[in-house]
């Protein structure tokens, strides 16, 4: 038997693993936990691809466990975190609130299946994206309740527990999740400035970010990376 051929397939399952994990922390409101094994399941589904190209056994079979793995890790997590924030923030005494409009949050899931069903079929996204991608969504969706227990800004914990902003955030999730928007890869595949100049860019400002605002910087650096892919689209129109 071919023990390589099913090292990526296993890195897969560990993903998968770890996004199951991440749920049950979720369930039990410890957000922390939850966005840490989210981070880790990510880095596993980041090397499944790599030692499958390294080991020349990428395969149809790992292809759909890349996409079910994600879709419980960067899809079903991300949902559950959101439905877990609007359920905090509605009132118990208003029954729509807090029994029917917290399940909008799981639109972040529907979000995210499409765009892992069509990225499988759509053969523009080899070397890079369009729409963002299902890990750096949930990377974004899991940093906020974060950002609500350790940021000591009263408006930002004011900002994230208002129902109509879990709202528009959750449907701009689903949105540029597949919009039709080229976005850069970070995946470096010659090792020279000039080719990777916009890639160094965004990591080195992203280290910066993490630095000085730690969870805070988060989201920002989601936001940041869709707006950069933006302004360098325009200049390749010029």
């Amino acid at each position: 038997m071919n023990i390589k051929k099913h090292i990526p397939n296993l890195i897969t399952l560990i993903n998968l693993f770890c996004g199951c994990i991440a749920i049950v922390f979720v369930s039990e409101g410890n957000f922390l936990m939850a966005f840490y094994m989210v981070c880790l399941g990510i880095f596993f589904d980041f090397f499944d691809g790599f030692f499958a190209r390294l080991f020349k056994v990428s395969s149809p079979l790992g292809l759909q466990l890349d996409s079910l793995a994600d879709m419980v890790t960067s899809g079903v997590a991300p949902g559950y975190v959101m439905y877990s924030l609007f359920l905090k923030s509605a009132n118990p005494n208003d029954l729509i609130a807090s029994s029917v409009i917290p399940f909008l949050g799981f639109i972040i899931t529907l979000g995210s299946c499409y765009r892992l069903a069509n990225f499988n079929i759509d053969t523009r996204q080899t070397d890079s994206f369009i729409g963002l991608p299902t890990p750096a969504n949930a990377l974004f969706i899991l940093s906020l309740p974060l950002v609500i227990e350790f940021s000591d800004s009263l408006m930002m914990f004011e900002i994230l527990t208002n129902h109509w902003v879990l709202l528009a955030i959750t449907l701009c999730s689903a949105y540029i999740l597949n919009a039709e928007i080229p976005l850069f890869a970070l995946k470096i595949k010659k090792f020279n400035l000039k080719d990777n100049a916009l890639q160094v860019v965004f990591l080195l400002i992203s280290i910066v970010l993490v630095l000085l605002l730690h969870y805070i910087a988060i989201p920002l650096i989601i936001i940041f990376y869709v707006m950069l892919s933006v302004v360098n689209n325009i200049f390749l129109k010029k």
